[in-house]
């Protein structure tokens, strides 16, 4: 007998084959072409046991997650549930984005999803599973297979988590020692599923800058009687094995469709071999039945997306976003200027978070604020020292690594994951970074109103929640640094700055410069 998982993992509410920025309806990636994809092998191989899982993050990522989310009416919210109920997952995890849009929303969507969620380490005071089974048991043809679901535990720094009632993490060894024993005991088989990566290769080489967040290569060294492992969260193309045990990480956005197939002997239920591989949506056709299910909400969104809202006097707009971190571009100003007039400080701190949209364009609409702000962050007012200033420009100066003289992006934040959201540029101050400098002394000019900034001067800066909680390794930012926030998105935040300027005018003071001088 052949026993098949097929999974996705990160597909971040990607349901349609666009990224939303540009016109083209045909990007390789997407839950309608990974739902083509599982079908077209289940019809190629009918003899095989097939079970389906999601990784988790699915809730958050795109602008129809965002508009489902925060401005859908009942029957679109229906759609976006009925289209990721309509692959017919089976099992499903949690993951961290999933707590973006509050506990109620992430409860009413479990609520209304055919799949078994399990997760073992969410847990609440008491130290039991919070939101779901830790684990459940699967009985494919007398051959029982159990899933235990995992969560990656820097889960606590996204967002306001940490403000949420009775929610608590336990790291991920201790929950499969927990529940390992008794699985092993019930189960001819063990899958984790596990929103979360790995921190070292197969050599054993150190290969995440950001320590405790992923933990897959300590589960699998540590505990023994894993028979595989799906995981995600660093969107990374995995098909492999570790430790003798099959593991699979099939991207973001439903690029990939992660596959691990197990031989079992019909005489005592044992698995005589494994595989894994990876299968590209890339040259699937959107599966015809979710476009139908999604038709109307698909309409609503571009209507939404497309709405004017201001015009630009000058340009908001840029063609490399690679040049766009290293000179200020008008655009990352504009965004500046309106987080430190909602937080009431002059000094602000922002990202350039992906590489796919290029600024705003006149007239600013819906699709602008989206495509540029994925994340639903939310702003938060910190009190800081020079000190902290100086050693968080530090940090961000190590996004950068010079290269026969040339300044280019450190190949730390591109793997194992693309980490653009971790660089970021900051106004209200001028400075210069010479990344020819040794890490830890590449700040070579930091000025507040003209004058050298000192370490112990007290300084206030606008910040989203997740950096000014220590998130993307930034541990000079602390929680109790914080002295006011705002509930609002971002998102929310710019389209409220607009509606009150209808016209706004672009400006650049070009107030920080990457160098590499000897």
């Amino acid at each position: 007998m052949k026993v098949t998982l097929l999974a996705t993992s990160d597909t971040h509410g990607f349901i349609e084959p666009t990224n939303y920025v540009d016109s083209n309806g045909d990007k390789p990636f997407g839950l309608e072409k990974a739902s083509s994809t599982i079908k077209r092998y289940m019809n190629q191989h009918p003899d095989e046991k097939i079970i389906l899982i999601d990784n988790g993050d699915f809730l958050q990522g795109s602008p129809m997650a965002d508009y489902v989310a925060k401005r859908a009416g009942q029957a679109d919210k229906d759609a976006f549930i009925a289209a990721y109920n309509d692959v017919g997952y089976q099992i499903g995890s949690i993951g961290n984005h999933e707590f973006d849009y509050g506990l109620d929303y992430l409860n009413w969507i479990m609520k209304h999803s055919d799949r078994q969620f399990v997760c073992a380490n969410i847990v609440d005071h008491n130290n039991q599973p919070l939101l779901s089974h830790p684990y459940t048991i699967l009985n494919v043809a007398g051959f029982k297979i159990g899933f235990l679901g995992l969560t990656t535990t820097s889960t606590k720094k996204w967002k306001n988590v940490n403000d949420m009632n009775d929610f608590n993490l336990i790291p991920e060894l201790d929950a499969c020692n927990r529940y390992m024993p008794e699985l092993r005991e019930k189960t001819d088989a063990v899958i984790v599923v596990y929103h979360g990566g790995f921190e070292r290769d197969h050599t054993g080489n150190w290969n995440d800058i950001n320590p405790g967040e992923n933990r897959g290569y300590d589960i699998l060294k540590t505990i023994r009687g894993i028979d595989g492992m799906i995981s995600g969260h660093q969107h990374r193309k995995i098909a492999s094995e570790l430790f003798n045990v099959p593991i699979i990480q099939p991207g973001s956005r439903g690029e990939y469709v992660g596959k691990i197939s197990f031989d079992i002997s019909n005489k005592d239920h044992r698995i005589t071999h494994a595989t894994s591989e990876l299968l590209s949506v890339g040259d699937s056709d959107p599966d015809p039945q979710i476009a139908k299910v999604v038709t109307a909400l698909s309409k609503n969104l571009q209507k939404w997306l497309d709405k004017p809202l201001s015009r630009i006097e000058g340009s908001l707009t840029f063609d490399d976003p690679f040049q766009a971190r290293i000179k200020e571009s008008a655009f990352i100003e504009f965004i500046q200027k309106i987080q430190m007039e909602k937080m009431g400080t002059d000094i602000s701190a922002t990202a350039l978070y992906n590489n796919e949209a290029h600024g705003f364009e006149s007239p600013i609409t819906m699709r602008n604020i989206i495509t540029n702000y994925v994340y639903p962050n939310t702003l938060v007012k910190s009190r800081i020292t020079g000190a902290d200033l100086r050693a968080a420009l530090e940090v961000t100066a190590e996004y950068f690594d010079v290269k026969h003289g040339q300044v280019v992006v450190n190949e730390h934040f591109m793997f194992p994951k693309e980490r653009f959201y971790n660089y970021d540029m900051y106004e209200g101050i001028d400075y210069t970074l010479n990344i020819a400098k040794p890490v830890g002394q590449r700040v070579t000019r930091l000025k507040y109103k003209g004058e050298d900034v000192t370490d112990d001067q007290i300084l206030y800066i606008t910040l989203n929640r997740y950096r000014a909680n220590g998130g993307g390794h930034y541990p000079m930012y602390t929680g109790d640094k914080i002295v006011a926030s705002c509930d609002m998105t971002i998102s929310q935040i710019i389209l409220e700055y607009l509606s009150k300027h209808r016209v706004v005018k672009a400006t650049n003071n070009h107030n920080f410069k990457i160098e590499a001088k000897k």
